[in-house]
């Protein structure tokens, strides 16, 4: 029953974080690199704070920090290198289209973000435990596998404009390297919050509720990829010169901006805070707590395709691409499953 609830909580976090890109259609007049930068503050700063300061006051965080230094910087650095993943992420879609691109990196997201941590932790991989760990994380790749076909069945369809304008840049090698290290770099994630373990501890001995604990340690790893994005968004605005932009619109227009950036901001943000929850629901040191990170990548692909059929992405795409995009999100769904089936 447990492990129902965790799996419930994560889910509600990854409907938030796959609805997060509604908001931002909303965002009138704004670069990308400004309107990048203003959710970022809210996604990776403002709404970790809060969460932050649900486990612990904020004389205890700094007092928990200044007593677990390595482990929290760390989780910043991990952060960092996220960061440059979620950056990446971008090109992976742009030389692969997003079929592909979203497949190759998401999957190794998931498997990088699953299995090291767990190899760090000691894990054996080939006990009885690690065999049901590796088999779930196959399941995994397989549905995504599945989803990237179909999306690649429903581009077929496109016209060869359209298709042009979808992948206007298509480059196969340096795509797929490019994915890769994406999804390499975003699996940086999971590795931060492993490596943030000692402050989520100390968080709880401070008297966090186990509920909250792992808040502190997602504040630190977004941290991290709020100074890789803050950076990268400053050289675009010198590059073009668009640093004084978010003043120069009109009070109406910040406000709806400023409102839709913080909506969009708190919706990403709550698949971290959900999949804290969740966890803390499953075993300590169980598959399913290991296999957790692969649950939030399979929920992310699962629900952000849902959007897709309900914003009509997928109309026109034919029966064949239907019915492997059905059999893989079914594949993800099962996928959740298999460490209680052992």
């Amino acid at each position: 029953m447990n492990t129902i609830i965790g799996l419930i909580i994560i889910a509600i976090g990854s409907m938030g974080q796959s609805s997060s890109y509604v908001p931002i259609n909303k965002v009138k007049d704004w670069s990308w690199e400004n309107f990048w930068l203003v959710q970022g503050v809210f996604a990776w700063l403002v709404f970790p704070v809060l969460g932050a300061l649900l486990a612990n006051s904020a004389p205890e965080l700094m007092q928990i920090y200044g007593a677990n230094a390595g482990a929290a910087w760390q989780s910043v650095g991990y952060g960092v290198l996220w960061g440059i993943g979620g950056l990446t992420f971008g090109l992976s879609m742009r030389y692969l289209g997003i079929a592909l691109g979203q497949s190759v990196a998401l999957g190794t997201c998931a498997a990088f973000g699953t299995l090291i941590p767990a190899v760090i932790a000691g894990e054996n991989l080939f006990s009885p435990k690690g065999l049901v760990l590796l088999l779930a994380v196959a399941v995994t790749l397989v549905g995504i596998a599945l989803v990237g076909y179909a999306g690649s069945l429903r581009s077929k369809n496109m016209s060869e404009e359209e298709r042009k304008k979808a992948i206007k840049d298509f480059a196969l090698k340096k795509g797929l390297l490019i994915a890769l290290f994406a999804g390499v770099m975003s699996a940086c994630f999971s590795l931060g919050l492993s490596a943030g373990i000692p402050v989520k501890e100390a968080s709880i001995a401070m008297g966090a509720k186990e509920i909250f604990a792992q808040n502190p340690v997602t504040l630190l790893v977004t941290i991290g990829g709020f100074f890789t994005n803050l950076v990268y968004c400053l050289y675009m605005n010198a590059k073009n010169k668009t640093s004084g932009e978010i003043f120069k619109t009109s009070k109406s227009v910040l406000v709806n901006n400023l409102l839709f950036c913080a909506l969009a901001g708190l919706l990403w943000y709550s698949q971290f805070f959900g999949l804290g929850m969740g966890q803390s629901f499953f075993e300590p040191n169980s598959v399913m707590m290991a296999f957790s990170w692969s649950i939030l990548m399979s929920l992310n692909v699962v629900f952000s395709n849902v959007w897709g059929i309900i914003l009509k992405e997928w109309k026109g795409a034919g029966n064949k691409a239907i019915v492997y995009l059905s059999i893989g999100m079914a594949v993800l769904i099962f996928s959740l499953i298999i460490p209680n089936l052992f």
